[in-house]
């Protein structure tokens, strides 16, 4: 599996890591008891973690259910459960230091970790929430690391009526998705017609959060 995409001239790291978090994340409370935390270039190296997890990821493509009919996903997969390795070391400490940052708020571990690889602007996902399990009743967090080119995640209030916010993420950076934000708030990677490099989100959840 290959995929283009442009590096970034500030991504200068000799190892793969992420860096420091502290007082580096930035984060914004939203309407009804959500909140998102951003971190800028948070994991170095990213451009070498992309073209490694690019071609070594068993990528696979998914069909589901959209009203009466079957489409195709428009984007690969793959998903790391509680007991299985995840296919690099740089994710590893990555779980780590979200673990460690976030733990007492959080109340327990970021236990999974799903890929998508958004090949160009025709690869999207469209708005939800992530809640298939506890995110449906439970505040929670979703961390995102996002290498590759940047995309724009969009997110808006679910019942409406509020504005909708706009990250362009890439290149090692973080949000993350606390509170009441995976049931009040929806999220999505919209399609575009420029020209957009592949990108691969990294997506680490506590347990029974999908």
């Amino acid at each position: 599996m290959t995929a283009a995409f442009q590096a970034s001239l500030l991504d200068l790291a000799e190892d793969v890591r992420p860096d420091a978090l502290g007082g580096t994340v930035r984060r914004t409370t939203l309407c009804h008891g959500a909140w998102i935390d951003v971190r800028p270039g948070w994991m170095l190296g990213a451009d070498a973690l992309f073209e490694e997890l690019v071609t070594g990821v068993p990528w696979h493509a998914e069909r589901r259910q959209m009203y009466e009919r079957v489409v195709d996903v428009p984007r690969l997969l793959s998903f790391y459960g509680e007991d299985q390795p995840l296919p690099h070391p740089a994710l590893d400490a990555a779980r780590d230091a979200l673990d460690e940052h976030y733990g007492a708020e959080l109340g327990e571990r970021f236990r999974t970790a799903g890929l998508c690889l958004y090949r160009d602007g025709r690869d999207s996902v469209a708005w939800h929430g992530d809640t298939i399990g506890r995110g449906s009743f439970q505040d929670t967090m979703v961390a995102i690391v996002s290498i590759g080119a940047p995309r724009a995640l969009l997110l808006r209030p679910r019942c409406g009526g509020g504005p909708t916010l706009r990250h362009d993420l890439g290149h090692g950076d973080l949000i993350v998705m606390g509170g009441s934000c995976q049931r009040t708030w929806e999220h999505a990677v919209p399609k575009t017609a420029r020209p957009a490099g592949a990108r691969i989100s990294i997506q680490f959840r506590p347990r029974g959060v999908r």
